[in-house]
């Protein structure tokens, strides 16, 4: 993994690369949710806690997201941060609950999540209407939501169903993108239809899985296609599923990053009102990437060991 520079700034290009200091540009802000106790990375809560508030402490915060646990975990999480020493970026404990067993969690999760500062929702589930029914009568009303459906309910018609249910909702919809065998992994045609479906509707979303890096690639280990995460940055201003899913296959990270430097202020706001965050077990890895593209500058090294 890249180490991120300590040098000045690069020179600025359609406004993206930040001044000296590590100023994070509004294309990634918030764009990386702390995903560090799930698959692959798998990491203790009683180290993932004290990771999480360095990040949240650093120069590059703004970057980062919630803290992102299931609700069978939340009691070990309440322990471990009420042991610890809050930083003062981050005195509120700020988590976004995945919710893999649906709607039937939810009570459940959100009383278990009193001792935090609830950042979002994010609700697997069969049945959209059902779940956003759920939604709507349990969750907070200042407290945003995502709904995933497993991805053989989203294709042909099935997509156009829960995206029309969505739509009309208060929630934005989740897409898996990778996981820990390669048919977890959509190809260009599938990551498309969904992006470019959501983006017809003006429909936000969130992605999770698979998506750390931030150009499309073969994992030399696995063999498994990752899509890359500026791939999907850039794939979701199209309106067209043939254009988005050139763009999900680009493999030239120079290509990709000339891509992101013209973008103008107008499209970077097109480009976050749809694609949200992501979910990531590591925050060094894409924040790395950028570094090595020349998107991002820090004031110091980024040193935390792969996860």
């Amino acid at each position: 993994m890249s180490a991120l520079p300590t040098g000045g700034a690069t020179p600025a290009a359609g406004g993206m690369i930040p001044v000296a200091g590590g100023v994070i540009p509004e294309l990634f802000r918030g764009l990386f949710d702390d995903a560090a106790v799930f698959p692959p990375g798998n990491l203790p809560v009683a180290e993932a806690v004290p990771a999480h508030r360095a990040h949240r402490a650093a120069w590059y915060a703004e970057a980062v997201g919630p803290f992102l646990c299931g609700v069978g975990r939340l009691g070990e999480l309440a322990a471990v941060v009420a042991g610890g020493t809050a930083t003062a970026g981050d005195a509120a404990f700020r988590v976004g609950l995945v919710l893999p067993g649906g709607s039937a969690e939810l009570a459940q999760a959100l009383a278990a999540a009193a001792p935090f500062e609830l950042a979002g929702v994010e609700l697997a589930t069969r049945d959209a209407a059902e779940a956003v029914a759920e939604l709507d009568r349990l969750l907070p009303p200042d407290v945003p939501a995502a709904v995933e459906l497993p991805r053989e309910l989203l294709r042909g018609d099935g997509l156009d169903a829960v995206l029309d249910v969505l739509v009309d909702s208060a929630y934005r919809a989740k897409f898996r993108t990778g996981g820990l065998v390669a048919e977890a992994f959509p190809d260009e045609e599938e990551l498309a239809a969904f992006l470019t479906g959501c983006a017809q509707r003006g429909l936000p979303y969130k992605c999770t899985a698979g998506l750390h890096n931030a150009v499309r690639h073969t994992d030399r280990e696995t063999g498994f296609e990752h899509h890359g995460f500026l791939n999907v940055l850039l794939a979701a201003q199209e309106t067209d599923p043939a254009a988005a899913a050139a763009v999900l296959a680009e493999r030239d990270g120079e290509t990709l990053a000339k891509a992101v430097l013209a973008l103008t202020d107008r499209q970077v706001t097109v480009i976050r009102n749809s694609f949200t965050a992501f979910g990531t077990c590591s925050i060094a890895e894409p924040l790395g990437d950028l570094a090595a593209l020349g998107l991002l500058s820090s004031p110091s090294p980024l040193h935390q060991e792969d996860r």
